[in-house]
């Protein structure tokens, strides 16, 4: 999912009926549940932890095909995202070991695994539909969200995960539809991005488009049903764009490529050929001055068109009837230093960061400032436990040995900015990687 942990950006809150999801980008990332590797997880059904029996891979297709069986009768939209292949390497032994005999070494071969496990699970997911009668008139879309993150093969492309060259977000898209005509194989030259999908799918299954937010992609369905129609210009000369920020604030040129059907402008002074040279081995841009200032100038004004958004804050709700309480995580701190995994928060850096939250309702709210989730036992060294939610503070002793910290305050509803500290006798500060939320009263 990787779109947030909390209320109101879970999937369940944006639209999703039924969902299974790890925690956080990846298993073992910070709002995962604790102790979480692979194998025998506890993963949420809807906001509410199960333990769930299986390799990850396995479980997410399996309960995929439980979603499409009980909906077998009517239409359906099952989305599988799935965390493999993703460090940690972790992947049963059966998977990998057939690489490892072939002389590759970890943790390669368990990436390899990894990728054979989830084709195995392609595999037997297309098998059901076929044993349901749907395989016919079921859109089935297989697609990557970016590059190989481990090196190995990656088609000759430059680059691999978060680098602004084609090996870094050029990726697979099979779209396979019999019913259609789509059960041979047929490339589709044209330009395109993931952003195409909706309005794609919303042509193909005759579905209206909502007329707000405004949709970026454009529809594919006419070249992808084969049709020979004139296509028209803002498919066939289209100039798309693709970044990679990971920081505070957006950076006009980082890490970013402007591309068009035959070329690439790489951090916005590189050019490459890729009709006439697919790896990007040769920067051509002294030889086209004119398309590198017009590929800058299209760059300019896309950034101009996301330049408004850059100051909206995405706030975690507090205190609303749908989550309470709500528990933080140190993922979601604004940081230069953010605990991202379980093995770098259980290293307890001194670090610290601030949320931004939207407290729902005005009442009496309690603090639970942890170092660890409920339930996992770390107690808290002797010092202070502090708290502030904008220009409100509140400060107590902690207790040697205690394994949670509890302040209460009075909020007004509204956006606030919030920051916890454990300060210890010996200077050591940090903030408190796990703090729960919740509204105790309503004014």
């Amino acid at each position: 999912w990787h779109l947030g942990d909390n209320y109101p950006l879970r999937p369940h809150d944006q639209g999703f009926e039924a969902c299974l999801y790890h925690g956080g980008g990846g298993v073992t990332q910070t709002p995962d549940y604790w102790g979480n590797d692979y194998f025998d997880d506890t993963y949420f059904r809807n906001g509410i932890p199960e333990a769930c029996d299986g390799y990850c891979t396995d479980v997410w297709f399996r309960e995929a095909a439980k979603f499409i069986e009980s909906h077998r009768s009517e239409p359906f939209f099952c989305y599988i995202a799935t965390n493999a292949p993703h460090a940690p390497y972790n992947v049963g032994d059966e998977w990998k070991q057939p690489y490892l005999d072939a002389g590759i070494a970890e943790p390669m071969a368990s990436f390899y695994g990894m990728i054979a496990n989830i084709d195995h699970n392609v595999g037997s997911l297309r098998a059901r539909l076929v044993e349901l009668g749907l395989a016919e008139n079921t859109i089935l879309i297989f697609m990557t969200d970016n590059g190989t993150a481990e090196g190995g093969f990656n088609a000759g492309m430059r680059g691999q995960k978060g680098a602004a060259y084609d090996g870094g977000h050029r990726v697979p898209c099979f779209i396979h539809w019999p019913a259609a005509g789509l059960n041979v194989g047929r490339d589709l030259p044209l330009l395109s991005a993931h952003i195409d999908l909706f309005p794609t799918l919303c042509d193909l299954c005759s579905l209206g488009r909502p007329a707000v937010p405004a949709i970026d992609g454009q529809s594919l369905a006419i070249p992808v049903l084969g049709f020979d129609a004139v296509l028209p210009e803002s498919l066939t000369s289209r100039t798309l764009f693709v970044h990679s920020q990971r920081i505070e604030e957006p950076v006009m040129w980082r890490t970013c490529a402007v591309m068009t059907s035959r070329f690439r402008l790489v951090n916005g002074h590189e050019l490459y050929d890729i009709e006439r040279d697919p790896g990007q081995t040769e920067d051509v841009a002294a030889r086209y001055p004119d398309l590198v200032q017009r590929m800058r100038t299209a760059y300019e004004a896309w950034w101009s068109d996301l330049a408004p958004s850059f100051d909206d804050d995405v706030r975690i709700v507090i205190g609303a009837d749908e989550a309470n309480p709500t528990t933080l995580t140190c993922h979601d701190w604004h940081s230069e230093e953010v605990p991202w995994n379980q093995p770098s928060v259980e290293r307890d850096p001194a670090a610290n960061g601030y949320w931004l939250i939207d407290v729902a309702q005005a009442g009496r709210y309690e603090f639970a400032l942890r170092l660890r989730p409920a339930g996992i036992s770390r107690p808290l060294n002797a010092g202070t436990a502090a708290i502030s939610v904008d220009d409100l503070e509140a400060v107590i002793e902690v207790a040697p040995g205690a394994e949670s910290a509890r302040l209460e305050m009075d909020l007004s509803p509204g956006p606030v900015r919030l920051q916890t500290w454990f300060e210890e006798p010996n200077g050591q500060s940090r903030g408190a990687y796990f703090v729960t939320i919740r509204r105790l009263s309503a004014e």
